[in-house]
């Protein structure tokens, strides 16, 4: 069981991170810090996200755990590193005293940008779970129920490989409604493992319509576009959404993995 599961029952939150641009993580940290009081269980510190360079997750998540004495999850992409790169990367976070990742594909890189990159890929999210668990570090991996295409299905069996190669939480992208939250509870409750839910809160209209339109594997419903365009306090409102999806995490699922978009850390209080 994942060492911040101290206990079955126990809901777990985490707060997802993305480090910072260049190489000076100061004012980022310092947000960061002020959020120590607060309850929550962990950091989650995401690689790349939307394959745009950042800081090394790696280096940020040992200065955060260092500058917060919070713990912090380290994601992990195949996108990024090759076999030998990966094997290094592990061993090197454990040294550090990180002792929890997440194994992810990682987002397609573009090639038509105008920073074209490659993408490595030589071995799959499987067989980087499995090197997790063999360098000894706690392995939770994604479920990307790819609500745009109806694929729940498809996912939970590729989330089956995942469980049998070791993968000992899951960490789903995020839910916005109760139907999609009970299919996925439906889906996945012969897995086994913790489930935690994703909670990305909506700062705008525009935000939800862009997410819904434009992100693979997010599903915004129109009710919520709607009444976030209606709202004369969208910031709110979309603290108050969050507040209710936070309530359903607690009643299906393990735990809640709060997202909060552009590094809007001030509203955690109020969602909290």
């Amino acid at each position: 069981m994942h060492p911040i599961f101290s206990d079955q029952n126990e809901f777990i939150i985490t707060i997802e991170v993305v480090p910072p641009s260049g190489n000076n993580p100061k004012a980022l940290l310092d947000k960061l810090c002020s959020l120590k009081n607060l309850s929550f269980d962990a950091f989650s510190v995401a690689s790349n996200p939307v394959a745009k360079p950042k800081m090394s997750a790696m280096a940020f998540t040992h200065l955060l755990q260092k500058a917060t004495q919070k713990k912090a999850i380290l994601h992990f992409t195949i996108r990024d590193h090759n076999r030998l790169g990966l094997q290094s990367e592990l061993w090197g976070a454990k040294a550090l005293g990180i002792d929890t990742v997440i194994a992810v594909t990682g987002d397609p890189s573009a090639p038509k940008s105008n920073e074209p990159t490659s993408t490595v890929g030589d071995l799959n999210v499987f067989e980087l779970i499995s090197m997790a668990r063999e360098s000894e570090l706690n392995t939770g991996a994604v479920l990307d129920f790819r609500p745009e295409v109806n694929g729940l299905a498809h996912e939970v069996k590729r989330l089956e490989k995942k469980v049998s190669a070791g993968c000992q939480f899951i960490v789903t992208q995020p839910i916005y409604d109760e139907t999609t939250a009970t299919n996925i509870c439906t889906a996945t409750k012969h897995l086994k493992v913790p489930i935690i839910m994703g909670i990305l809160p909506l700062l705008s209209y525009k935000h939800a319509v862009f997410l819904h339109d434009k992100v693979d594997g997010i599903a915004v419903p129109k009710a919520l576009r709607k009444q976030m365009g209606k709202t004369k306090d969208p910031i709110k409102e979309g603290v108050e959404q969050s507040k209710q999806l936070l309530e359903l995490a607690r009643g299906m699922f393990s735990g809640a993995c709060v997202m909060p978009p552009f590094d809007r850390f001030d509203i955690l209080s109020d969602i909290l």
